[in-house]
């Protein structure tokens, strides 16, 4: 029997972040894997992405695709169907940019994991359209019809869908008219873990991209009027005009490494989490580190954080919300156990991650593999 060849299709990859931790944790499930991507940046991907073999549409051709990759949005879903899929057995698509959109042979599985359906198409396309003007505007208002339909279109093309929240699993549901099946992202519970022995934990923590859906603003703005100190830890096109009018009780500490952002959660009050967010892996590191969150009770975080054990919510996305929410957090302060909170947190690790996501796999072949052997005599496919 010849070994089964999977390809699996990544929106682009630039970075690491929760996305490629994912990829990441797919090819040790799929050591033979192949890697299709829009565009890659092979200085800032991990060894274990490196090593395998790695192919880029058309897209990476093109003037500065490395660094303006998203300015190329428009010619994206043609780049994946273009992608010959022909010699694989099974096809995985990770969802964020478009991924999803491949054009995979009948006998073969597609499975894909959702980030996120494209949140500029979607939910946060006022926000995204809110931001340019003039042309820009009138180009990303036509642009963003046309790939919402592309984008409802090209879901018929997925198998299965594998959300990685419940918030995400009821967007696929919205928007495409799909179930999705819920396994939540691995995260890295070796290196954020319990500090022994604890540690005087004496300052709020923020840990973001400095952009605005991440609502920086909100928090710096509510610690401008508490007599608490919050550290703020994280870089991005907001930065500078965020520093410009810093609070006295307000320290930004830029990009830091994941073993000094271990350290940070290990000595912090609460971790501060403002955003709607798909899931949150950081709420999550904080947590493993014995560390509550503060958060806007929507979105993703519903599904680590629980109300009053691992943190508190607040359900409005206002500086003075949140200053009443931190009030509240410190007046019941000394009810939350760190090691209670760690404990919680070690469901969300990456051997729980692979054990789920193979188990949806397994099943999933079986299934597409008897749905190709029911046919009736004259070849029609019969209802499974």
């Amino acid at each position: 029997m010849r070994t089964q060849r999977v390809a699996i299709i990544h929106y682009w990859l630039v970075s690491m972040r929760g996305g490629e931790r994912v990829l990441e944790e797919l090819l040790r499930l799929f050591p033979q894997a192949e890697i299709f991507t829009h565009v890659a940046d092979r200085s800032k991907l991990s060894p274990i992405i490196l090593d395998r073999p790695l192919h880029e549409t058309f897209i990476a051709r093109l003037p500065f695709a490395r660094t303006h990759y998203q300015k190329y949005l428009a010619l994206m879903p043609r780049a994946l169907e273009e992608i010959d899929l022909s010699q694989f057995d099974l096809v995985i698509s990770c969802e964020s940019g478009p991924a999803k959109g491949v054009i995979v042979p009948p006998h073969v599985p597609h499975i894909c994991y959702v980030h996120t359906p494209m949140r500029y198409l979607w939910d946060q396309y006022p926000v995204y359209r809110s931001r340019l003007s003039g042309l820009k505007r009138a180009y990303f208002s036509m642009l963003a019809h046309r790939l919402r339909m592309w984008d409802v279109t090209s879901a018929s093309r997925v198998d299965r869908f594998i959300a990685n929240s419940q918030f995400v699993a009821d967007r696929v549901q919205r928007y495409y008219h799909r179930e999705a099946d819920v396994v939540n992202p691995p995260v890295d519970l070796g290196l954020y873990r319990l500090p022994v022995p604890a540690q005087p934990r004496s300052y709020y923590l923020f840990v973001s991209q400095l952009v605005h859906y991440k609502r920086p603003d909100l928090v710096i703005d509510a610690f401008r009027g508490l007599n608490q100190k919050l550290l703020v830890v994280g870089e991005g096109e907001e930065a500078a005009q965020l520093a410009r009018d810093l609070p006295n009780n307000v320290f930004m500490l830029g990009r830091v490494s994941n073993e000094d952002l271990a350290k940070l959660y290990g000595c912090a009050k609460a971790l501060i989490f403002p955003g709607e967010e798909d899931f949150g892996i950081v709420p999550v590191e904080a947590m493993s580190c014995g560390t509550p969150v503060i958060a806007y009770g929507r979105g993703g975080i519903l599904d680590s954080v629980t109300e009053g054990v691992s943190g508190v919510f607040f359900d409005r996305q206002d500086a003075a919300c949140l200053q009443a929410a931190v009030l509240r957090f410190e007046r019941t302060y000394a009810r939350f156990d760190a090691q209670r909170i760690s404990d919680l947190a070690q469901r969300f690790g990456a051997e729980r991650f692979r054990r789920e996501i193979s188990m949806i796999i397994t099943s999933e072949v079986a299934n597409h593999s008897l749905r190709m052997n029911m046919v009736s005599a004259d070849g029609v496919p019969l209802p499974v």
